[in-house]
């Protein structure tokens, strides 16, 4: 398929939309969101069209001071603070979100409401093409009501918003944002900046960029997991037996690597630009991102060279094997509008991107793999006025991606992916209680010429949900009912074949069927002036559920991993509570907790999903003033022994963190200087989520600084 294709499908829809100014909405109660005492006032407007959506149950965000605080390299590890949400953290260069457990394909990354159009959901060692440094708000939605944005997005959508298309116009001549830091654990360099110009009083000019720069990671102890680096020092021991002292050095080196992880390391920047007309009947604004990274892929222990003549040179002697990096590249195009109808329909948004996506694997200095991804997604949405407490929105939404990977280790063959779909959601306020409904139908074809692979699936996704809130307005309770359905993963149906990033042989299916689940989730939440709770339960049943795992066998030398489709069940819970205990000496004393769980199994004997977060929880104390903030706080992980075959427990960890926020011009004054220690006692964790969890633990002791300027 071509991208002129791509782009007239895009223009379609564009003939007939164009986002309105969005409605805020207040979240869910949490560290960092909007309230009388937290430090960020930032509110979540992922929902334009709805002002209070109770749908929205798992909702919650990270913005200004503790959007800063969180910063890292992947967007995956800036958010796990947040209740549900782990990371895949598969090396400092690559990470995407986990939520409620889920991954890959059942998580979407959208930046401003639409897809990020990478390869980052292609396998856990491609990076999310998305500078936290550059974001502005970053929103987590979980439950039933991401099947606005996709009918796959089963586990929840994480949603950034950055400035890049303006939505305001400045009231001064110039408004500059900077942000700089530096962390001690990777000697983490970052700087990013943004311009606004209001070159009329409707038009208004936009420019951004971002630099970050780190070494290898530095880590407390050994870089193997107990377990794998007994099993090396075992292998070790039976090559020096045999007489072979070179390959029994090897690994005994490899065994003891400690304090850093190699090939860790990573460069990052990004530039982009942004123009935007807003006058009173709308807005269309349009911009330009270019992304750049070169990091490093941490190399699995054993994993040998694949091929049955690679790396070897005349004479039969094994060539070394240089180290995995990946050097990635997206030029994006977006598009973004809204214009002021009256009537029934009130507004009718738009919104639109275009990428141009390149990342190439090599070995050492020899290119392994290429991945050339191009790509369009757009949506658009009727957005209905509110009559009588009845208000809904209608729209649809298109993508065309056409993957292809090219080189000797091209696991997945060159495909085109291509969906269409309607949805709605519709919201009656009777007093007391809210019921809302919301509905979703999805037609997809995946084609590959390669293999001779032509498939139609039609997916349908539905949800229904209600509320009741008494007089006051306090307390809210609520349940939510969902049956949501998606179409295989071209990577899921087509994958089969040696991968050198992840260093495992890869094998789907393409006989799979779509993936159809029903879930289900009670709530409560209670928001006043000084305390803020938020509860949530819910599971998930599936029908053909689909999940990679290890099988025990090896081709080319590589472990295999290969996907299986059978029923499956997730349930568990989360929780944040806030609450000012008090105020002396100028401050306000807050405290606040995280505690998230999730259990999932493969039915009919099939043991535990693989890679699910353990028990967590997270408190701290801070206190709040107009000029400074202190806070302290504890992370506690429970061990992970829920394992499925071939994979390994992971040990439990607590880790100790603290932070001070200093506003030296005042709340209002646009400079906020930050220091951080996190991890204070250099324990040694790892993140069960992880697919190279065994060899790439989390960072040990950090000292972090920034400085934040707005004006």
């Amino acid at each position: 398929m071509s991208h002129h294709k791509y782009l007239i499908s895009a223009a379609i829809i564009a003939l007939s939309a164009s986002p309105a100014l969005a409605q805020e909405t207040t979240d869910s109660p949490e560290r960092g969101l909007t309230d009388d005492f937290h430090n960020d006032d930032q509110i979540i407007v992922t929902a334009p069209y709805v002002d209070q959506l109770d749908i929205l149950a798992g909702t919650s965000a990270l913005s200004g001071e503790d959007l800063a605080e969180d910063l890292r390299g992947q967007i995956g590890d800036s958010l796990t603070s947040l209740p549900g949400v782990s990371s895949t953290s598969f090396a400092p260069g690559s990470s995407r979100p986990v939520l409620r457990g889920f991954q890959g394909p059942r998580v979407r990354v959208l930046t401003d409401g639409i897809g990020t159009l990478d390869a980052s959901n292609t396998s856990v060692d491609h990076a999310v093409t998305i500078d936290p440094l550059t974001a502005q708000r970053v929103e987590v939605l979980r439950g039933p009501a991401v099947l606005l944005f996709g009918g796959d997005a089963i586990g929840g959508a994480v949603n950034v918003i950055d400035k890049r298309i303006p939505r305001d116009v400045p009231e001064d001549a110039i408004h500059i944002d900077a942000l700089a830091g530096y962390g001690t654990a990777a000697d983490d360099y970052s700087a990013a900046g943004s311009v606004d110009v209001p070159l009329t009083g409707k038009l208004v000019l936009h420019v951004d960029g971002s630099y970050r720069e780190t070494d290898d990671v530095r880590i407390p102890g050994f870089v193997l997991a107990p377990e794998l680096r007994a099993e090396v020092l075992e292998s070790a021991a039976e090559e020096l037996e045999e007489g072979e002292l070179e390959e029994a050095a090897e690994l005994t080196e490899t065994a003891n690597l400690r304090d850093r992880v190699p090939n860790t390391g990573s460069q990052t920047y990004t530039a982009g630009a942004g123009l935007a007309y807003i006058g009173d009947g709308g807005h269309l604004g349009v911009s330009f991102g270019y992304y750049d990274t070169e990091y490093g892929i941490p190399a699995r222990p054993g994993a040998g060279h694949h091929g049955e003549e690679e790396g070897e040179e005349e004479g039969g002697e094994e060539e070394e094997e240089g180290p995995v990096t990946i050097d990635l590249e997206q030029v994006r195009i977006d598009l973004r509008g809204g214009v002021q109808l009256g009537g029934f329909f009130e507004t009718l948004n738009f919104r639109a991107g275009y990428s141009d996506y390149t990342h190439t694997e090599f070995e050492g200095d020899e290119v392994g793999t290429v991945f050339d991804v191009s790509g369009v997604e757009a949506r658009a949405e009727l957005v209905q006025a509110d009559r009588n407490g009845w208000r809904g929105v209608i729209g649809t939404q298109y993508l065309a991606r056409d993957f292809n990977a090219i080189g000797a280790e091209a696991f997945v063959p060159k495909n085109t992916v291509e969906s269409w779909a309607l949805f709605t959601i519709q919201e009656v306020d009777l007093g007391d209680f809210e019921v809302e409904g919301a509905a979703r139908i999805e037609s997809t074809d995946i084609s590959s010429n390669v293999v001779n692979f032509d498939r139609d699936f039609t997916a349908f996704s539905a949800a229904l949900g209600f509320a009741y809130s008494p007089g006051d307005e306090a307390l809210k309770i609520g349940a939510n009912l969902s049956r949501s359905e998606r179409a295989p993963a071209a990577e899921e149906l087509l994958s089969n074949g040696p991968h050198i990033a992840t260093q495992a042989f890869e094998i789907g299916n393409p006989n799979f069927t779509t993936e159809k689940s029903w879930g289900g989730e009670l709530y409560a939440r209670w928001d006043s002036d000084n305390i803020e709770l938020s509860a949530t339960v819910y599971a998930n049943f599936f029908d053909d559920y689909i999940f990679e795992t290890e099988t025990g066998a090896e081709q080319d030398e590589l472990p295999v991993f290969q996907f299986f489709q059978q029923d499956a069940t997730y349930y568990g819970f989360e929780a944040s509570a806030s609450a000012r205990v008090g105020s002396a000496g100028g401050f306000d004393f807050v405290v606040d907790g995280v505690a998230d769980y999730v259990r999932a199994k493969i039915k009919n004997g099939g043991g535990p999903v693989p890679r699910i977060p353990p028990l967590r929880l997270l408190g701290g104390i801070e206190a709040q003033s107009d000029a400074i903030d202190v806070r302290a706080e504890l992370e506690w992980a429970d061990s992970q022994n829920r394992v499925t075959t071939f994979e390994t427990a992971t040990d439990g960890f607590t880790m100790v963190n603290a932070s001070v926020a200093w506003r030296p011009m005042g709340k209002d004054g646009g400079v906020t200087l930050l220091a951080s220690a996190n991890n204070i006692f250099d324990v040694e964790a790892r993140r069960h989520a992880s697919f190279t969890k065994d060899f790439v633990p989390l960072s040990g002791r950090d000292f972090r600084v920034s400085a934040k300027f707005s004006f």
